[in-house]
């Protein structure tokens, strides 16, 4: 696991609330270089501690207006079943995460949906024995309280 220093957590810290900052701007804001700044930013992407550099979007801007959370309850919890799931998962357009669980359910879904008749062919198409799906459980979201993705360090 690769040790975060103090500059390091400021450096996310930033990047966080702001990816598109300039290197110019981010060196002052943490008080370092330029050039550190660059390298430390690669570092921590080689790592693995920064995954990608994304755009937030709102669900209901773009069109989906439905967002739901989905437990899904597998048939069979092996490897292959489970495996082929989650590949299933990353594949549909709509599934925005998919979480293993621990608890009464095999997976957690987030998934933002045009709208319920879209959302309802969605669960006819995946949400089922083909793809191992013993029961599921759907949880519409009614308000957007807090949608944040940053981790404070």
């Amino acid at each position: 696991m690769y040790e975060l220093d103090k500059l390091d957590r400021n450096i996310l810290n930033e990047l966080q609330s702001d990816a598109t900052v300039s290197l110019r701007t981010l060196a002052e804001r943490v008080h370092s270089s330029v050039a550190t700044c660059q390298r430390r930013i690669q570092m921590l992407t080689q790592e693995g501690v920064i995954l990608r550099q994304v755009a937030l979007v709102s669900p209901p801007a773009v069109g989906r207006q439905i967002s739901v959370f989905v437990m899904v309850e597998m048939e069979n919890q092996s490897v292959y079943h489970q495996e082929r799931f989650e590949q299933k998962m990353r594949a549909e357009a709509d599934v925005m995460t998919c979480y293993e669980i621990s608890g009464d359910y095999d997976f957690l879904l987030l998934v933002h949906s045009v709208d319920m008749p879209t959302y309802h062919a969605f669960t006819r198409r995946v949400l089922t024995n083909e793809y191992n799906v013993r029961s599921f459980k759907s949880q519409f979201v009614m308000n957007f309280a807090k949608a944040e993705s940053k981790i404070i360090l």
